[in-house]
């Protein structure tokens, strides 16, 4: 069995540059999967024809999903989310008006009054949410949106609360998702039912990333408001999925241990967090020889151990 301390310094591999990759979602968010697209290319590609159904369970800021309908790589995209506030962007920009909140965007004056009122205040409108959510995510620190989350101070080049807020940007992504919304489906919506009604679906693949609360760092108990996941009974669920499966996990001894009593292939790849540290994530799945074959995991040389 793979054990996280049996990487050796030769491990790290080629790890993605993110500025290389275009950002289409609106969010700052922790876990984000930027780095990954690349690799989700692969992984799509691989398959012998074009997937039917994409499917997200927690979709979060959604950049695999919005990468995968821009990019053409499935007939449909479907993206599911727990979170309410999360919840109302993703309802906004397919189902609401968008037109109103790009307005929201471009007309408001960013600095920690009028950030403090805004979010003080009780929304009239799904698009009030939206766009209370989306400046919560932009100008508290790290993006995150659970309790106890504070407003950046200094940000980038001393600009404080500024250093994430790109008015213009934000409102070319939400016209950009708006034309590509009848390639994308959002569900708001508990991730394992859904996986659960899914698990016959023979023409879906389902692209799994949940909250990081498997291992003993549970990063995810203080980024997300919805972290507590029964993580043995997702990898249940997911071994009766007919269709075909990608997950990422931290590179954890449980997480392992999990996947290898499940039957998964699986397989380390390296990253670079948000802090520019270079770190082990796990890929898992049915077959990961796509991977293997173009070079896209770390070798597992162990040290002699």
């Amino acid at each position: 069995m793979i054990q996280p301390d049996s990487l050796t310094s030769s491990a790290i591999g080629h790890i993605v540059n993110i500025a290389s990759v275009p950002h289409r979602s609106l969010f700052r968010y922790p876990g984000g999967k930027t780095w990954l697209v690349p690799r989700i290319r692969n992984w799509m590609y691989s398959h012998k024809k074009k997937p039917n159904v994409f499917v997200e369970p927690f979709v979060g800021g959604g950049i695999v999903s919005l990468s995968v309908a821009f990019e053409d790589l499935a007939d449909q995209v479907v993206m599911v989310e727990l979170d309410d506030e999360v919840s109302s962007v993703w309802k906004t920009l397919l189902y609401g008006d968008t037109g109103s909140l790009i307005k929201k965007v471009l007309e408001f004056e960013v600095n920690l009054p009028n950030v403090i009122e805004t979010l003080a205040k009780q929304p009239e409108c799904p698009e009030d949410l939206a766009f209370k959510t989306l400046l919560k995510n932009r100008t508290f620190h790290g993006g995150i949106l659970a309790p106890g989350s504070a407003p950046i101070k200094n940000g980038e080049n001393g600009r404080g609360l500024k250093s994430r807020w790109y008015p213009e940007t934000l409102s070319k992504r939400i016209k950009d998702i708006e034309r590509k919304k009848n390639k994308l489906e959002f569900i708001q919506g508990d991730g394992l039912s859904y996986l659960r009604r899914e698990t016959s679906n023979e023409n879906a693949v389902f692209f799994i990333d949940p909250p990081y609360t498997a291992s003993a760092k549970k990063a995810g108990t203080r980024l997300y408001k919805h972290n507590i996941l029964n993580h043995e009974e997702l990898f249940e669920i997911v071994s009766q999925l007919k269709g075909d499966f990608l997950m990422t996990y931290d590179f954890d001894s449980k997480v392992i241990e999990l996947a290898d009593r499940h039957g998964f292939d699986m397989h380390p790849i390296s990253m670079n967090n948000t802090h520019h540290s270079i770190m082990t994530e796990l890929l898992i799945g049915k077959d990961l020889s796509w991977a293997k074959s173009n070079g896209l995991v770390l070798d597992l040389q162990t040290n002699g151990q």
